[in-house]
C-alpha cells in the first residue's frame, strides 16, 4: 500500500473483511510514513523494497548500457550455477517488482539479476526522456545480458512483468547474445501495443478514431514535434501476435482476464497461435502485475 503521494509504503496481506464502504486487511509492516494520519493511498504490486528483506545474499553492480552505466541487483544462486534469471520491470516501476520472483528462481538454481532501464529513475535516461515501448529499452536489457554471459552464464532465462514483457521479447528475436536464452516468462506482458492502446482508449471512452490517430503520431517521424520523441515507435515490430512465427524459445504466460491495464487478448492469440511453445495460465482476480501477490503459491508453481 502507498499513501502519503508515495512517500508511505505498508505491506497489507489478507482481507480479513469486508463492509458496506470499508475492508479490513492484514498489516504486515509500515516500513515509511504514518498509516495512521494517511487518507489516501493505492495498492500497487511491490511487496519488497530492498533485496536484503528476501534474506538472502545479494550484490549491487553496474551494467554499461548504450547510455552509460545502468544500477542492477545481482542475487546469486545459493550454489555456483551458470544459470541465470534476468528480471525485466514494467513502465512507470522500478527493478523492485522483480524481487518477487527471487525465492522460486534461487530454489531453481538460478542466479538472479534485477536490471534497470532508460528513463525508470535509476537509468540513464535519454536526451528526449520518452520511453519507445520496448523498441529502445531492449539495448539496456541486451546490455544486462552480455553483462550475464561475460560472468559465467551459459543459461538464460528472461522474465518479463508489463512492459518488461515487451522489452523481452524484443532481446530474445533482436540480440546477438540470444544464443544463450533458454526461456522467457511474462507476466501480465504486452505482447501487442495496438491492443493495450486500443483497450485503453475505450477505458477512457475516447473515440477509436482518436486512439489511431495517436498511434499515428507515435509513428511517424513528424509526430516528434508533438511528442518529443527522437525516433518513431514502429508499433509493428511490438506485435508478437503477428510476429508469432519468429519466436523459438518457450514461453510461460502468465495473465489474469481482468487485468484492467493489459488486456489478456493478445496472451491468449499468442498461446493460440504458438501451443507448441507457449504455455498460458489465465488467472482471475489478480489484476495486473499482481499475481505473485494474489496467488503466490500458484505463481510459484507454474514458474
Amino acid at each position: 500500500l502507498w499513501f502519503s503521494e508515495g512517500a508511505g509504503h505498508a505491506r497489507i496481506g489478507e482481507v480479513l473483511d469486508i463492509g458496506p464502504r470499508w475492508v479490513t486487511r492484514e498489516l504486515f509492516a509500515v516500513d515509511h510514513g504514518d498509516v495512521k494520519t494517511a487518507t489516501r493511498g493505492s495498492v500497487a504490486g511491490w511487496f519488497y523494497l530492498e533485496p536484503g528483506e528476501l534474506g538472502f545474499p545479494y550484490q549491487d553492480v553496474e551494467i554499461e548500457t548504450p547510455l552509460g552505466p545502468a544500477p542492477a541487483w545481482l542475487i546469486p544462486a545459493a550454489e555456483d550455477t551458470h544459470r541465470w534469471l534476468i528480471g525485466v520491470h514494467g513502465r512507470g516501476v522500478r527493478r523492485q517488482e522483480c524481487l518477487r520472483a527471487v525465492p522460486v528462481a534461487r530454489a531453481s538454481g538460478y542466479n538472479s539479476l534485477l536490471v534497470s532501464y532508460r528513463h525508470d529513475g535509476d537509468a540513464p535516461a535519454s536526451a528526449a526522456r520518452r520511453y519507445g515501448l520496448g523498441g529502445t529499452e531492449w539495448t539496456d536489457v541486451d546490455a544486462a545480458l552480455a553483462y550475464a554471459i561475460a560472468h559465467g552464464a551459459t543459461s538464460v532465462v528472461l522474465m518479463g512483468w508489463s512492459m518488461g514483457g515487451a522489452i523481452s521479447l524484443q532481446v530474445a528475436t533482436r540480440s546477438a547474445n540470444a544464443g544463450v536464452l533458454r526461456g522467457i516468462i511474462l507476466e501480465s506482458p504486452v505482447v501487442n501495443w495496438i491492443d493495450t492502446i486500443n483497450y485503453q482508449t475505450d477505458a477512457l471512452r475516447v473515440p477509436r478514431f482518436v486512439g489511431a490517430g495517436a498511434q499515428k503520431l507515435i509513428g511517424s517521424h513528424w509526430g516528434a514535434v508533438l511528442t518529443g520523441q527522437s525516433d518513431p515507435v514502429d508499433l509493428a515490430s511490438l506485435d508478437f501476435v503477428a510476429r508469432a512465427d519468429e519466436l523459438e524459445l518457450p514461453i510461460l504466460v502468465l495473465h489474469s482476464a481482468d487485468d484492467g491495464y493489459v488486456p489478456p487478448s493478445a496472451s491468449r492469440e499468442l498461446a493460440l497461435l504458438r501451443p507448441d511453445i507457449v504455455t498460458f495460465d489465465e488467472f482471475t482476480v489478480a489484476r495486473h502485475a499482481k499475481l505473485w501477490n494474489y496467488d503466490p503459491e500458484r505463481f510459484t508453481a507454474d514458474i
